[in-house]
């Protein structure tokens, strides 16, 4: 069904000229011919002319004469520090609403001029002035979705609930995690009832030490490899992103997913400008290609994610329309955004993900501070604080013990100079 409709898609695009409005005169347009377009965006991320799919790229490249250059990353991390290196110069990037938010703030980003985006009609109310670009000048969002739990049910008997599942030694060796800090510590932040955005470092450090507790069961760490890990069958659980399932679903049909009760990370992923780009004109007329509907639709059935582009997801034409996975009843579990963290923080995620993925545990059986000894069942405690967490707490509590004992001699010592 998915590759028929890819079929159709790509005779309209093809067959049917776009009619796409713009604000650039004839002759603006005409300039940019033989130019070149940088574009960075996340691997898997663009209709690219396979199975018979719009090649998106090549359409825009042939419409408008402007070559496409197209590199990939595999998380929001990757990308910022290369782009933050220096070493390369790309036109548009499309990173994730907390990482636009730190590109904003640090002067990565620059406005759009959206008169030269007419197509930014298509986008809703709903998609705009987001938390992370609240006056709306910065970016235009490309896909909506979903943080979920990837489960083979040739391996895993009963569909778990839990993120707990991802302790549970009784598939060891069979877990796959995220390979970027952000998403792993927000499925340990899910489990431990806490916002995904806190500021408080024995916070941190408690989601960390449930990090390291899960190395116990000897889960690997991926990006774009888990494609072929669970589409080959190879692994039990995976969390994930619910686009990428659905792609994995049609290679897997033992493969299921369900969003956890503790909850979820939504996530906007949406198309910006540079602050160094050297062909801003041609990144606006792209930023409006990607919006015009049968080019928005083509990606959305290739890349599987929620389309905030209203003529895609209104279309009952759509592979995916009204489909409850991708486009959930709104409050049907709970949800968080990330937002931009402050620059201590961010240094505290990064060295407490390099102590999670060095982490080495200590062998004998498996032991489960958190979940209860030995026990990962879904009724095990997770309410026992870590070693580490009892540490920081009780220097704490030292600490504000010595501060009232200073304050209270600070009284006695008025009160004693006062009765002399």
């Amino acid at each position: 069904m998915k590759k028929l409709s890819a079929l159709i898609i790509a005779l309209i695009v093809a067959l049917a000229p776009l009619n796409l409005s713009y604000a650039l005169t004839d002759s603006e347009i005409e300039a940019l011919r033989g130019t070149k377009l940088y574009v960075y965006n996340w691997g898997e991320y663009i209709s690219d002319g396979q199975d018979d799919t719009v090649d998106v790229n090549a359409e825009f490249e042939k419409k408008y004469g402007i070559k496409v250059v197209y590199d990939t990353f595999d998380n929001n991390e990757v990308m910022y520090s290369k782009l933050k290196s220096g070493g390369v110069s790309y036109d548009v990037v499309i990173p994730s609403d907390y990482m636009i938010a730190r590109m904003i703030k640090e002067g990565m980003l620059q406005k759009i001029d959206f008169d030269n985006i007419p197509n930014y009609k298509y986008i809703p109310d709903k998609y705009r002035n987001l938390s992370y670009d609240p006056a709306n000048e910065y970016s235009i969002p490309y896909t909506v979705s979903y943080v979920g739990l990837i489960y083979n049910t040739k391996m895993v008997d009963e569909a778990p609930v839990s993120w707990k599942a991802l302790w549970d030694k009784d598939y060891s060796n069979q877990i796959l995690m995220f390979n970027n800090p952000r998403d792993a510590f927000a499925i340990a932040q899910s489990l431990l009832g806490m916002d995904y955005n806190m500021e408080s470092e024995v916070a941190w450090r408690t989601a960390a030490a449930l990090l390291k507790e899960q190395k116990s069961v000897s889960p690997v760490y991926v990006n774009d490899e888990i494609f072929l890990k669970m589409e080959s069958g190879e692994d039990a659980l995976a969390p994930y992103y619910v686009g990428d399932y659905l792609t994995m679903h049609d290679n897997n049909e033992d493969l299921a997913f369900v969003y956890p009760e503790e909850g979820v990370n939504y996530f906007v992923d949406a198309a910006c400008i540079l602050s160094g780009a050297k062909n801003k004109l041609a990144a606006e007329l792209y930023l409006n290609f990607l919006n015009e509907p049968d080019i928005a639709l083509a990606n959305a059935e290739y890349i599987c994610y929620g389309s905030p582009n209203e003529a895609v997801y209104t279309n009952p034409e759509y592979t995916y329309y009204e489909d409850e996975l991708l486009y959930p009843e709104e409050g049907a579990f709970k949800t968080q955004m990330f937002t931009n963290l402050s620059p201590e923080t961010l240094a505290l995620m990064s060295t407490l993900w390099d102590d999670v993925k060095n982490y080495i545990p200590s062998g004998g059986a498996l032991s489960s501070v958190f979940f209860g000894g030995e026990d990962n069942s879904p009724g095990a405690d997770a309410e026992k604080m870590t070693a580490e967490t009892v540490k920081y707490a009780i220097c704490i509590g030292v600490f504000l013990l010595l501060v009232a004992a200073y304050l209270l001699f600070r009284f006695i010592r008025k009160k004693y100079r006062d009765n002399i």
